[in-house]
């Protein structure tokens, strides 16, 4: 079994330090990248908010596209199994 390794991370102005496997290291990093990068999006479109609310809206923007992505998936495994149907269907008609 791996050996969680410690790692500190910062996200909005404020360092964490948290224990990850090391196979995940790279993924934790370019997913708190992504969220500062969000947050200073965030701050330059909405001024006068504070840490806490750019954060919130990340949250919302990082769980929307999460939601996204799984429902994209799911579309895409419903049309292969209709395309895969319709392709049984014409087979079996040319055969």
């Amino acid at each position: 079994m791996d050996e969680l390794i410690p790692v500190s991370i910062v996200i909005g102005d404020r360092p964490y330090r948290i224990r990850i496997l090391p196979k995940d290291e790279e993924v934790v990093r370019r997913t708190v990248k992504t969220i500062n990068d969000k947050v200073i999006e965030f701050k330059t479109q909405f001024a006068g908010k504070d840490m806490q609310d750019y954060i919130s809206m990340v949250l919302v923007w990082f769980a929307t596209e999460q939601n996204a992505a799984i429902s994209s998936g799911l579309e895409k495994e419903d049309l292969l199994e209709k395309l895969d149907g319709l392709e049984k269907m014409l087979d079996s008609r040319l055969a």
